[in-house]
């Protein structure tokens, strides 16, 4: 007679339990610990894959700005540079140069005024880039302050409340005043009047965004310099721009080619944008160019030479992936400016097509509609917000459901009573896409009005982006 085996339930969370994966595995896999002992590939990445499929589907993910979906020849070629490690410019001289090439086509792209010399560097990322862009301006702030026998005790920077969180950990860590333009009834961006208020001979620069996090929008870069060509003439006081470009930089160029926010307003000294939002590359990648080498200083600029060679870094990151490089390079090689002009002009057309729907249903009235870059953000109509028995929070869970990721979140100070709803609309995300969603949101109107009793919630936990 076979003695019952029970189970302990004390270890039944911690261990790992394929049911097929392998039908020589004995024992379970432990979650918290690393194995004393080796598993088949195969029996690993089943066990791993089947996991990996309670993620949320990415193209229905509404509210990532980053790239979900690549051609199959760009991915094979970045699986055969996995191994290639971006700054080892010696041991991988041909990726350095290809790197080299796409900083000069973005800064012809941005219109440079010398882009075959260039100044510039790929990142892991548009943070990384903007922050770049931050140190060398207050480098350049100090050394002016120093020359002029004044203090570099207090440093600022000017910005929107609206920038995204990558501004407000530059600040942080590199002890830099954050001084921001809050919104104010309808106006949730930086303009030139608001940005004005702020400066003073302490401010290391002002940052533009082509491109808000929160609904879209474009700032008003040219309007910003103008500004700031008249105070200098009044104060003598010179503040350089540093412009956002993190979603804008590959967009603009392609579908509003007329709008001055680039090198072409001389005040602007630097730009940064993620080539793994619009630049339509997996994540992993950005890059901040200068107008010209006296906005960079020497001073943040390290030569490494134990990886053999002499080789110039200047970064926060150091060892990074090449493979999403050459993919930009892939990108920029097989799409042409006309390419990216399709993809960028698709994504409004349904950015544009999609919240004009939303516009139409009952309850929802629209803030920004994909004019600017291909992403918009609607709220509650005031009449109904009071009246209703759901919030936005509520239609970002139900829409979940659906497997949909549209977030909700408050708007920037000083508007953080009105909460909205995101879109980002990017290459993959069609007209029939759009379709489903709007069915979806009708549907989910239908269950609250069927749930008088329905208990809404006013805070959010899920949206973190």
């Amino acid at each position: 007679m076979h003695e019952k085996q029970t189970k302990d339930p004390s270890t039944e969370e911690s261990v790992l339990t394929p049911a097929y994966a392998s039908r020589t595995m004995a024992g379970s896999i432990p979650r918290h610990t690393i194995p004393e002992h080796s598993t088949a590939p195969e029996t690993i990445y089943n066990l791993i894959h089947d996991e990996l499929i309670l993620d949320g589907n990415s193209r229905q993910n509404l509210a990532t700005f980053v790239t979900t979906w690549m051609e199959p020849e760009a991915i094979k070629l970045m699986s055969e540079c996995f191994d290639k490690n971006m700054i080892d410019k010696d041991e991988y001289p041909q990726t350095a140069e290809i790197e080299r090439r796409c900083v000069n086509m973005i800064a012809n792209l941005w219109n440079s005024p010398d882009h075959e010399t260039a100044t510039g560097t790929s990142t892991i990322g548009s943070s990384e880039a903007a922050m770049l862009g931050g140190m060398a301006m207050k480098w350049n702030w100090r050394e002016k302050m120093k020359n002029a026998g004044k203090s570099v005790n207090k440093p600022n920077i000017v910005m929107g409340a609206n920038t995204q969180i990558c501004w407000h950990k530059f600040c942080r860590y590199w002890n830099i005043e954050a001084r921001e333009v809050t919104a104010e009834g309808d106006r949730f961006t930086l303009n030139a009047e608001e940005a004005l208020k702020l400066v003073d001979e302490n401010t290391i620069g002002v940052v533009v965004i082509m491109g808000s996090t929160m609904d879209g929008k474009y700032e008003p870069v040219k309007a910003v310099a103008d500004a700031l060509d008249q105070y200098q003439e009044q104060t003598g006081i010179d503040i350089p721009i540093h412009v956002d470009g993190a979603s804008g930089g590959f967009v603009a160029p392609f579908i509003q080619p007329d709008l001055e926010w680039d090198f072409r307003v001389t005040r602007v000294v630097s730009i940064n944008a993620s080539g793994h939002k619009y630049g339509l590359v997996y994540p992993g990648v950005g890059w901040v160019l200068w107008r010209d080498k006296k906005h960079l200083p020497e001073d943040l600029v390290f030569h490494v030479k134990y990886l053999g060679g002499d080789m110039i870094d200047f970064s926060i990151n150091f060892s990074r992936p090449g493979n999403q490089v050459i993919a930009q390079y892939y990108n920029f090689l097989r799409l042409g400016r006309d390419g990216y002009r399709r993809i960028q002009q698709a994504c409004q057309d349904v950015a544009l097509y999609l919240s004009g729907e939303i516009a139409q249903i009952g309850p929802f009235e629209l803030i920004t509609d994909g004019s600017d870059i291909p992403v918009f953000c609607w709220k509650l109509k005031d009449h109904i917000t009071d009246k209703s028995n759901f919030t936005l929070f509520d239609m970002a869970d139900k829409l979940r459901e659906r497997g949909w990721l549209v977030p909700a979140y408050p708007m920037p100070p000083n508007r953080q009573d009105l909460v909205v709803q995101r879109v980002v609309v990017k290459e993959g995300f069609s007209h029939d896409m759009a379709d489903m969603l709007i069915n979806d949101m009708r549907r989910a109107l239908k269950w609250f009005s069927a749930q008088p009793g329905f208990i809404s919630k006013k805070t959010h936990s899920n949206f973190h982006h």
